[in-house]
Order: structure tokens, then sequence, then C-alpha cells
């Protein structure tokens, strides 16, 4: 289809998302970037966090991951509902309970100054990594799709992209950012629609036929029960509950969005209801999955095989969206990616920019001129940090969605087991010994993985996260503070 017409469609969407910034940004307080008042309603903070969290990666990703990996993901999404539970009851109380605006702040008032700064710049790490990995896969299927009908390099596309992020993200932050990432949601799940029922008719199936054809496919399965395989159904499950909580309930990003909910208890319903929808959407999507390869296999269309599997999973649903489907299936899927890239990428770097300047910056101490000038400038910081490293990993190709679970294991590792050490025991450590703890630990994780492989065939798989937690949990212990014990 036309590059002109799908790259007016992109222009009209940004548009409205301009639109949106500008009724949002009017009566706008120095604090209104981080906080958004502390007005949202829950119901909109809880739809707006579904495109959040499934970004562009998992909107080609999980589709794509079936033919390799089956209904397994689903294990993984299990322990993620359980994961939300945790969140909603222990650890939502405990940041409203402290009124706080960065969640690392908790560590200085458990640990002190070093765990606190410590937590803080592991997240910003992890963060930076995961929303360039996100952006990079959506700017990849922008480019195919429309900047290389107009002979434009893949790195304009991406700096397009981070400066319409920054022009309606860079006046009110977070307080935009929950009724734009509303909007988002909204067309993330009219692209997943549309396409679902494109690809019934074009199989000539009814709604009850399309359903039985999933179940009773070969890749409708949903356990697996080889201990030593990384999609292990324990593996899976208990890694779900575990990067649930640190993706979601120790990352700046997701959190902020709900602590810009009017109280606790509106907080709390918030990521019940978002949980229970995200579950129910990424079913759908791994159906979705099993379509798109049926429509494949139907269509005698020919997908990346090397010995016997299938590669590069990520590029079909975009391949058969864009050149299977028609104009309507097109322009769906391109609003979609659109949509999901748009919707993580703007909320990380305001969750970036909300952590670095409150954690490092002594924001709290500034005037109002200085604080502005504070934003804008780590803002922009950290928008040249993620084209950095969307440039390095350019070249990458496979199941992105994968990758980001794997380098969180290793960066929200460490932050996971200071924050269960701190909620679950009394013991105070030695803050000093924090920093080279949580530097070593991913460190021991990754060796250990490596030589579990080779020596036993075991793979960790997402189970690094506990592996890394846990390890980080035994040195606190061994370097408590023998003479402070609450």
């Amino acid at each position: 289809m036309s590059a002109t017409l799908i790259l007016i469609v992109i222009a009209a969407y940004f548009g409205v998302l301009l639109l949106i910034s500008h009724v949002v940004s009017k009566n706008t307080s120095d604090d209104s970037f981080y906080t958004g008042d502390r007005k949202s309603p829950w119901q909109v903070v809880a739809f707006g966090m579904i495109g959040a969290v499934l970004s562009g990666v998992t909107f080609v990703s999980i589709p794509g991951m079936v033919g390799t990996n089956y209904f397994y993901y689903l294990q993984f999404v299990f322990g993620n509902v359980v994961g939300y539970v945790f969140i909603t009851y222990v650890l939502v109380p405990i940041y409203y309970d402290l009124k706080l605006v960065s969640i690392y702040t908790y560590l200085e008032s458990r640990f002190g100054i070093k765990s606190y700064k410590t937590g803080s710049l592991f997240f910003l790490i992890s963060q930076s990594f995961g929303a360039a990995l996100r952006l990079l896969l959506a700017a990849k299927i922008l480019q195919y799709a429309v900047f290389d009908a107009f002979h434009i390099p893949f790195f304009v596309t991406v700096l397009v992209i981070l400066v319409l992020i920054w022009l309606y993200t860079h006046k009110s932050g977070i307080k935009t950012i929950v009724w734009t990432d509303t909007l988002q949601t909204f067309f993330l799940l009219l692209s997943v629609g549309v396409t679902i029922y494109i690809v019934k008719s074009a199989l000539n199936l009814s709604i009850v036929e399309t359903s039985t054809a999933v179940i009773n496919h070969e890749y409708f399965k949903i356990f697996n029960w080889d201990f030593n395989s990384g999609s292990n159904f324990f593996k899976q499950f208990i890694s779900g509950v575990l990067i649930a909580v640190a993706m979601v309930g120790l990352d700046q990003n997701m959190m902020q969005k709900t602590l810009t909910c009017k109280n606790k208890k509106e907080a709390q319903r918030n990521i019940l209801t978002f949980s229970l929808v995200l579950a129910v959407t990424q079913f759908l999507f791994l159906g979705l999955g099993v379509m798109l390869y049926m429509y494949a296999e139907s269509f005698g269309i020919q997908l990346d095989v090397e010995n016997g599997k299938f590669i590069n999973t990520d590029t079909l649903f975009p391949m058969l969206s864009l050149n299977h489907f028609g104009t309507i299936a097109s322009l769906s899927f391109i609003l979609g990616i659109t949509a999901a890239s748009f919707s993580s990428a703007d909320s990380a770097l305001t969750a970036l920019t909300t952590s670095f300047t409150h954690d490092f910056m002594d924001f709290n101490h500034k005037n109002s001129k200085e604080k502005k000038s504070m934003k804008n400038l780590v803002l922009f910081g950290f928008s040249v940090v993620i084209f950095i490293i969307i440039m390095v990993f350019s070249q990458s190709k496979g199941n992105v969605i994968s990758l980001i679970f794997k380098v969180a294991g290793y960066t929200y590792g460490p932050l996971l087991g200071l924050y269960m050490f701190g909620i679950f025991t009394k013991i105070n450590i030695k803050d000093a010994a924090v920093p080279f703890i949580c530097i070593l630990m991913p460190i021991v994780t990754y060796l250990l993985n490596h030589f579990f492989i080779l020596w036993f065939d075991f793979d960790f798989g997402f189970m690094n996260i506990f592996v890394n937690a846990f390890l980080t949990v035994i040195c606190l212990i061994l370097y408590r503070d023998k003479k402070n014990i609450n």
C-alpha cells in the first residue's frame, strides 16, 4: 500500500496526541510532570497501562513466538497475575503511606543513601535498555512500511520518533501520558481485533470455528513439564511472578502512573483491573499467533526456517499485515504498532527523567525555573541515551521480547532482592556494601547459568531473576549490620 497514505495516517494520529497534550497541559504545576497532580481516574490509568506494558515488542513478538514456543508464554502470564496481586496489597500501600514520587526513596528510609542510589541506578540502566529495545522493533517496522519508500535513513526515523514523543510529553509528562496511553491502548487493541476478523474471514471460519481451530491446533500447548527446558512451567510461573513484581511494582515507569491515582484504594483497583484485562489481552495475542501461522500455511506463504525451526518470528505479524491482509489491516497494524511504541517509550522517558532528577539532582530544593530547566535537560539526555542504544542494537534479529526479559532478570534481580529483604525482614545491613553486591550478583548469575547449561543441560530461562535476587538476599544477610538489628 501507499507509504504516503501511511504517513498521512501517522501524522493525523500524532496530531491527536498533540491536541490531548495541549488540553491536559493547561493549569500545570511544577509537580504535574511527575505526579499528574494525583488526580487521575483509576479506570483511565488501568486501561492506559495495558498499552504501556504490551509495547510494540509484545505486539509483534507474542504472536510470532507461538511458532517456536507454542502457548508456553501463558504460564508466564499466570505468574504475572499473582505478582500483580502482591503489588496491589504489599507495594502500593507502602508507596502511598510514604507519599513517594520516586519509589526508590523507600530504599533510603530502609537501608541508607547508597542502597537508594544503587536501586535507582539499576532502574535507570534497565529502563534505558528496555525502552530502547522496545522502540527499536517499532522503528524497524515503520522504516520498512514508510520511510524506506522516501529513502530516509534509519537513524533519522529513530530521531523523528523521539522528537515527536518529546513534543507531547515535555510540558506535563505523566499528566499527559495517562490520557495519551488510553488512546494508544485503544488503537493497539483495535488493530488486533481487525486482524483477527480479517484472518477469520480469509479462512472462511466463524467465531466458534476459529476458536475451535486454535484450541485444536498443534501449537496450542500451554504447559511444559520438561524440567531442563527454559519454558518449564515452574520456571515460567515463578519468573512470571517475580518479573511482574520487578518490572511493574519496582519500576518507576509503571508505578508512576499508579501513583497518580487519587488515593490508595483507587490505585489498588487500578492494578487489579489492569492485571486481569492484560492477561486476557495476552491470550488473544497468542491466539492471533496461531491464526497467522494457519493463514500462512493455507495460502502457501513461505516463512523463514533454519534447522527445521522458524526464525525471525518477530517479522510474521508485520509481514502478513503489510503485504497480504489489505489496506484496512495495514493501516490498523501501523496505528497499532505506532500506538504501542509511543505508549511504552513516552512513559519510559518520563520515568527516567523523574528518577534521575529526584534521586540524583536534589530536585526538591530547586526553584521553579531551575526545576523546569533541569527536567528538560534530563529528558533530552535520556532521549540521546535511548537513541544510542537503538543504533548499537539496530542489526539485531529474532525474538526481542525474550531478550528484554533476560536483560530484566539481570538488572532487576538486585532490586527485587533489596526490596524483598527490606519488606520481609527487620535486619539492617551495611549500606556501603550494597553497590558491590548489586554489581557482582548479576555477573555471578550469568556465569552460573552458562555453566549449568554446559554441565547439566539446564537453562535457568527467565528464572535468572530468581537466582539473581536470591543471591542478593544471601549476600545482604552476610553483610548485615550486627550492631544495629531491629
